[in-house]
């Protein structure tokens, strides 16, 4: 039996929610709702929800707060939020969910679903809520670090950080500076665009590069060698887009 608490100042905002719940999640038994943070404490206090769906904005204490104040809590948390670029970011460098308003059901069903499917997920979520709350912290997106959860651990560095990225199948590996690298269950295109803003570059199919870690270019320009030495493939198609940013024949 699923359980869930909806936490939102607006009534309507928590109705609708409520309401696509009943009509498309049948797995969920009981949906508890609170209008403020010191309601959603209040209530927790008696009740052990599976799921809480967060607003980020509410009244007495925002949704971040309210987090930073929690204790070994056990059940998964879905960000609600209208469009925030600076919090959307920072929730998706810390490897957690969230639904934009107005909330689509699809996509509600989809995320709810995939929380439901890896419940062995939430023994990690402490350390991933505290890298939300250091990135929300920061003044600057290039401050946040990224949290990468693997079948080794989660790893948090900082975008500044990474070589490249490569694409193994449905999964990435990632090159750090030091010569560290791990796999992450996340695919290429993921990544690349989450870090389009940083000016990544996709010179392959398999590889995204980090712009400021590029060293040189090889012979005709066919990989590019990175400040670790290191090469990565450069395809016909992108090579012309390289050589006209850089101005290389």
């Amino acid at each position: 039996m699923i359980k869930v608490l909806i936490i939102d100042e607006e009534v309507k905002a928590r109705n609708i929610l409520n309401y696509y719940i009943i009509h498309f999640l049948p797995v969920i038994a009981e949906i508890r709702q609170a209008a403020s943070a010191t309601e959603a404490q209040r209530i927790l206090s008696d009740f052990q929800p599976d799921i809480v769906f967060l607003d980020i904005r509410m009244p007495d204490q925002d949704g971040f707060d309210f987090l930073a104040g929690l204790n070994d809590s056990t059940f998964e948390i879905i960000f609600t939020t209208a469009y925030n670029h600076y919090a959307i970011q920072a929730i998706r460098f810390s490897a957690l969910d969230y639904l934009l308003k107005p909330v689509d059901p699809d996509e509600l069903i989809k995320v709810v679903l995939k929380l439901i499917d890896k419940q062995d997920r939430v023994r990690k979520k402490p350390q991933l809520y505290q890298n939300l709350i250091h990135n929300m912290e920061k003044k600057n997106i290039e401050d946040f670090r990224l949290a990468v959860p693997s079948e080794a651990g989660i790893f948090f560095f900082h975008t500044f950080e990474i070589l490249h990225i490569q694409s193994i199948g449905k999964c990435s590996l990632i090159y750090l500076e030091g010569k560290k690298s791990f796999l992450s269950s996340r695919s290429l295109g993921h990544y690349e665009d989450m870090l389009d803003q940083f000016n990544f570059i996709r010179t392959h199919k398999a590889h995204l590069i980090n712009p400021v870690h590029i060293a040189s270019f090889g012979k005709n320009n066919e990989y590019v060698i990175l400040s670790d030495g290191s090469k990565a493939e450069i395809s016909r198609r992108k090579k012309r887009d390289l050589q006209q940013y850089y101005r290389i024949d």
